[in-house]
């Protein structure tokens, strides 16, 4: 049963009551100002203070309340860090005259101030224009630029136009991992601690890296000796519904298979140093499987209702699914459906029948679901 810790109020009225019954001489009530009434209420501040203190010693001194520090220090006993900040990587075209080149460190920003440093040497091509690798100089995800943003050179160079804009991500900015998404991670490894190798212990791994949000491991799925892990990067991939960016494949260091780009390969580069030294590792980001939603005899259909519905259904997929292979029950949407507040009844159409994904397939919510009479 829970400690339920007295209120201030309480505490007042209870050094009150001792006062008054300890048989003090002369006292037998006491006015508004007394001093003793004083004494009361400042006795009972300090208790209150206390209780307080007491209570935040009993939140830090177990993992899975403790935060800030605390929660480091438990999680350090497992060998679990708390994810940093990574910084964007992306690359940007800029137009000029051919042969011209941008040196590395040019220094581009945004028209909101956000900075970026050109990463390698770059010359103009006989088209007129330039792509250039650029990495972002601040950490976090407010760097990672949908592709067609424009960009501005912070000094001029003689032969290349100032304005350019976003040519493509190539890894995202994440950043700093919260309390919540640590506390998750440490539990878990808690849970199933490290085992050499152990299917959990790529989930591990991949989990480990700044921006992945989810992951699975398929063991053997590309055949004996292999292990290909899925991944998610809900937040920092928002704009992409949380999908990796990039091709799959292997580390950058393996010999053995093709190495991986984007996100895949700095998934692919974090796990090579910790895998079993035979295994060959791919990383792999899941393949989109849009479902269609129709119902009919909702009520009441209103536009409220409506996107209570589109979040349940986009949080169930988010909850139950899986690349590994999963299928999808009416019951399983019929129940996320009916959870949403005001809903007096509905029936789903379509989906008429179970939904099946193949390995490597991840369900997502095709659009806003439908109503029909």
């Amino acid at each position: 049963m829970p400690y339920a810790r007295p209120t201030l109020t309480e505490l007042n009225g209870q050094a009150l009551q001792d006062i008054q019954s300890a048989q003090i001489g002369g006292v037998d009530g006491l006015l508004q100002k007394a001093v003793l009434r004083v004494l009361a209420r400042a006795q009972s501040g300090l208790a209150y203070e206390h209780y307080g203190y007491q209570d935040w010693i009993a939140r830090m001194a177990v993992p899975w309340t403790a935060r800030d520090e605390f929660l480091e220090g438990w999680a350090a006993l497992k060998g679990v860090t708390r994810k940093a900040a990574s910084y964007a990587a992306l690359t940007a075209t800029f137009t000029g005259t051919p042969g011209v080149t941008m040196p590395s460190g040019t220094t581009v920003a945004t028209a909101n101030s956000l900075s970026f440093s050109t990463t390698a040497d770059a010359t103009v091509g006989s088209t007129g224009s330039v792509t250039v690798p650029i990495a972002a100089t601040t950490a976090g995800s407010a760097s990672n630029l949908a592709v067609g943003t424009a960009m501005t050179l912070s000094g001029a160079i003689t032969g290349i136009n100032s304005s350019g804009a976003v040519a493509s991500s190539v890894t995202a900015g994440a950043d700093q991992e919260t309390d919540d998404a640590f506390r998750t991670r440490m539990l878990q490894v808690y849970a199933a601690p490290p085992q050499g190798g152990a299917q959990d212990d790529y989930v591990t791994w991949v989990e480990d890296v700044a921006g992945v949000t989810r992951a699975w491991c398929n063991p053997n799925g590309a055949g004996v000796g292999t292990a290909v892990v899925y991944f998610m990067m809900d937040d920092v991939r928002a704009s992409q519904s949380g999908f990796p960016q990039g091709t799959n494949g292997v580390a950058s260091a393996e010999s053995r298979d093709t190495a991986a780009t984007g996100d895949q390969l700095t998934v692919a580069d974090a796990i090579y140093p910790l895998r079993p030294v035979t295994a060959l590792v791919y990383a792999c980001a899941p393949v989109a499987n849009p479902i269609s939603f129709v119902i009919a005899d909702l009520s009441p259909a209103t536009s409220t209702v409506i996107a209570g519905i589109t979040t349940a259904l986009q949080d169930l997929f988010v909850r139950i699914g899986t690349p590994l292979g999963m299928t999808i029950y009416p019951s399983d949407w019929n129940e996320a459906i009916a959870s949403v507040a005001g809903i007096e009844h509905f029936n789903v159409t379509s989906p008429a029948a179970p939904v099946t994904l193949s390995v490597g397939q991840l369900p997502t919510l095709s659009g806003t679901p439908q109503t029909s009479a």
